[in-house]
This record gives structure tokens, sequence and C-alpha cells, in this order.
């Protein structure tokens, strides 16, 4: 079986390819960088329109496939931006036609999960999902991945890449922001926002941004936002080990590739016996594998979509995806 899969949820268009081994035959992605300021979803779907063609056949070349010898078109149908999303639902839905291929929805989400399990070899993890867009700490239960702690405003990463951009770093913001915490020396009082299993960022952007315009020290103020952030997230993710009894710590999503926030978590589940794990940089962001070997375990399991109802679904929550492959 050989399942090609489409991403194009932000600013990604991906084109992956996978089959039934779990061998990821290629993994071709193109990114929208903008000119200044954060995503503008219009742009990113002009750009994601005109690298679409090239990606494709760029990912059927490294793989060495033809689109005759695939099995299923698999699309991520959110969560995510709508203009982005409909560039990638419409390739997905000409070729399944053409192809007279089925159509498989993949959630975002449950992708980043599956292509983190697949390539730490993960068999039940608790998972903490950090991305540009998402801040989700999650397992799997009763037929589902439910969630155990997430943010209740801005995802962790928006929240680097917006201090960033206020600090006039270039973007990815995360590594920027980290490289200058790296020269702090001195923690300033921020707010600390847990409630229950949930996490706020705006809070803590709006007070690292006044103390900017106070005069604090660059570096101090990114050492302080750092550590403040990922020990909140450090605090939900302990309780919902301790909660869950997982003797697995995988971490997945962009942000995934932070050293610091990899050595807090290692920490983490040190003190509980578990095993730490980390999705390799190349599957860490937003890409075409994770859609394409997701699709792979959901057609294995029966699950397509008719074209006319394979709508796009901008708030298409994690805990809302049925996964029988893990039942």
């Amino acid at each position: 079986m050989i399942v090609l899969g489409i991403e194009s949820t932000a600013h990604t268009f991906g084109v992956g390819i996978a089959d039934e081994e779990g061998r990821i035959l290629a993994n071709i992605n193109a990114i929208y960088v903008p000119r200044g300021g954060g995503i503008l979803p219009r742009e990113a779907a002009r750009h994601h329109f005109l690298v679409a063609d090239k990606v494709l056949r760029r990912a059927l070349k490294v793989a060495n496939v033809k689109l005759r010898d695939l099995d299923a078109i698999a699309i991520a149908l959110g969560p995510g931006m709508g203009p982005c999303l409909r560039v990638g639902a419409l390739m997905a839905r000409a070729l399944a036609v053409k192809l007279n291929r089925p159509l498989v929805p993949v959630n975002h989400c449950v992708a980043h999960i599956e292509i983190a399990r697949l390539t730490t070899q993960s068999q039940d993890p608790l998972v903490v999902y950090i991305s540009g867009g998402n801040t989700i700490i999650s397992a799997f239960a009763e037929g589902r991945y439910r969630i155990f702690g997430e943010t209740l405003d801005i995802a962790l990463g928006n929240f680097l890449d917006t201090l960033a951009r206020e600090l006039g770093l270039p973007q990815p913001g995360v590594p920027q922001v980290e490289a200058l915490a790296s020269k702090g020396t001195k923690i300033i009082e921020l707010p600390y926002i847990v409630k229950g299993q949930d996490m706020s960022f705006s809070g803590l952007l709006t007070a690292a941004l006044r103390k900017l315009k106070e005069g604090i020290r660059v570096e101090d103020l990114c050492l302080s936002v750092v550590e403040y952030a990922y020990a909140m997230l450090a605090e939900v993710a302990e309780r919902a080990l301790a909660h869950t009894r997982k003797k697995e710590l995988v971490l997945t999503g962009g942000v995934a590739r932070s050293k610091r926030l990899q050595e807090v978590l290692r920490q983490v589940a040190e003190e509980h016996d578990a095993v730490f794990k980390v999705v390799p940089d190349e599957y860490a962001g937003d890409n075409g594998a994770m859609i394409a070997w997701t699709g792979v375990l959901a057609f294995r399991h029966g699950i397509t979509i008719p074209i006319e109802k394979s709508y796009v679904k901008q708030r298409w929550r994690l805990d809302e995806v049925e996964v029988p492959w893990r039942s």
C-alpha cells in the first residue's frame, strides 16, 4: 500500500509518500515566509497554489513512484487556516478524481502525534505537542487522543514568534529568542498562568512587552520569558504524566527542536521513570510525510471521505477524532 499525503494547514505546503511498512518514501515541503509580521492566510494560500505542482512532482520523483502506483490520497482537512487548507484540499480532490482513488481525511494534530510515534518507536506515550498554532498535552484513551492540558489562548510557538518580531528578530522566532536567553543572567518577575491543566501565554506576552518598554535588558527578558513559559508547560506535563502513568514522554511539533525545552521535559520524564523521546527535526515542523503516514493508518482501517463531503475544518479538535488503529 502506498499513500500520498498533502499538508497545507498553515505556512507549509508539503507532499509526503509513505507505505504500509512505515517507510517514508518522500517528504518534500515548501514554506511560505511572510515579508513582515505573521502569516497572512491569503498570501500563504497563494504561495501554496504556486508551488503545489512542483512539490508534487518532486515528491513523486524522490519516491520513484507514478501516480498510478498510489492506493489513496490523504489530505489534512484541519485544523488550520481556511485559505491554506482549501489549496491542499483542491489538489487532493483533483488527484482522487483523476486517479479514481479513495480520499482519506487526516487531522493535522493527530498526524503530528503519529509521525512522532513512528519515528521514535513509541508505543503508548504522553505526547507534548508544541507548534506555532498548537500547545497540547495528550494521551490515547478509549479510542481517541484525549487532551490533558492545552493553551487557553495563543500557542507557545506563536507567543515566542510574536515576541521575536517585537524585538526585531528574524523568523522563526523560537531559536532567536532562545539564543538571546542563553546570554541572560537575571530572571525578572513575570506572570505565571496555569489554570488547572491549562496554560495562558497572552498575559505573559503583554507583561514581557511592557518590561521591554521599561528598558529591561533584552537578554534577561528573553531568559525570563523562556524559563517562565517552559516551567508552565512542564508543570502541566508533569501532572498529566503522573495522572496517566505513561512510561514514555514524547515531544513533537515545530517547537520540539528547542534544546532548552527538550532539557526541561527530559527532567520531568526522569522524575517519573519515563523514557523521553523527541521527534526528529525533519518531521518536527509541518510536513507532508506525517499526513501520508497517518493516511496509511486511517486507510488500513477503512477511513475515507466522499469528495462532496471533504470540507475543511479550521477548528477540528484533536479529541474529536476516532483513532481505530490504536484500539
